[in-house]
């Protein structure tokens, strides 16, 4: 073979190919995502404290090394199997910047969530809160407010940037001739909700909601724009939309039950209001 056909930059565009559902990438992509990641603070709460030391890694850490490796490793998969060539660089740069933030989030995260072992409340902000506002001298609280910062924006920026965009990637290799449009198979309408489930998770913890609508946005005009060349979305590309849609309506459903709760009202006083669930765990439960 060429060196370009090697690389995967020679090959052109295939779009008289779909691919089948692939029912096992996306029911492990799920299932580690709920496991790894929204089971990550489960289990650092719910395991005894003297299992793993304040000064050592929680459960949740090594959930979160874990999730770190797989995900990548998925993602991978899940682009080798898309049915035309796509942009390798923007691939591997996706995943390299995608590691490297999730990992800056695996040691923030770990050290503001064993601050709730003290007394440290989520639903307030760093220097709202009873444990941080005394310490002295009071430049340690700007080291805290970093520590937030690391978490909460340039590790999730970092992380789910790459995350969406590397989706929107496969996203766009999921058409295939309207003539042979396909349906979402049984597996696949069974995975939707514990898939979009999660992406509500994904969005209202991380705090993403403009870059995961701007992505649905972006979907949506790929598909109105490649229907008018006489091509549809495969059922790959239809798990994806439906999982992403199901996840709005979750979070406009969150949105709606929490519009006049002053305490969340408070602590995201921006124009967008969407709490986090973990805000809302540590203040009503």
């Amino acid at each position: 073979p060429s060196v370009s056909s090697r690389h995967g930059v020679g090959k052109a565009e295939d779009t008289s190919r779909t691919s089948p559902f692939h029912l096992d990438l996306w029911f492990y992509f799920t299932l580690q995502n709920w496991v790894l990641d929204f089971g990550r603070p489960i289990a650092m709460i719910i395991l005894p404290l003297e299992w793993f030391p304040l000064n050592k890694p929680s459960a949740g850490d090594y959930f979160h090394m874990a999730y770190n490796v797989i995900t990548p490793f998925l993602l991978l998969k899940l682009i080798e199997r898309s049915p035309r060539t796509l942009p390798r660089s923007m691939v591997y740069v996706s995943i390299i910047t995608f590691v490297m933030g999730a990992s800056i989030h695996l040691v923030g995260d770990s050290v503001n969530h064993r601050l709730i072992f003290s007394g440290y409340q989520h639903h307030l902000s760093v220097r709202e809160n009873p444990i941080i506002r005394n310490l002295k001298p009071e430049t340690l609280i700007d080291s805290f407010e970093l520590l937030y910062y690391y978490d909460e924006y340039l590790g999730h920026s970092m992380w789910y940037i790459p995350f969406f965009l590397i989706l929107f990637i496969y996203f766009s290799g999921c058409f295939t001739p309207a003539a042979q449009q396909s349906r979402m198979p049984l597996a696949a309408l069974l995975l939707v909700g514990p898939s979009s489930l999660y992406y509500w998770y994904l969005v209202t913890e991380g705090q993403i909601f403009i870059l995961y609508i701007f992505t649905f946005f972006a979907m949506m005009a790929l598909v109105l724009h490649q229907r008018r060349k006489g091509l549809a979305l495969d059922s790959n590309g239809l798990f994806l939309l439906h999982s992403f849609l199901l996840a709005l309506l979750l979070i406009l459903a969150w949105v709606g039950w929490l519009w006049n709760d002053p305490t969340l009202r408070r602590k995201y006083p921006g124009v967008i209001y969407i709490p986090e669930p973990w805000a809302f765990y540590t203040l009503h439960l």
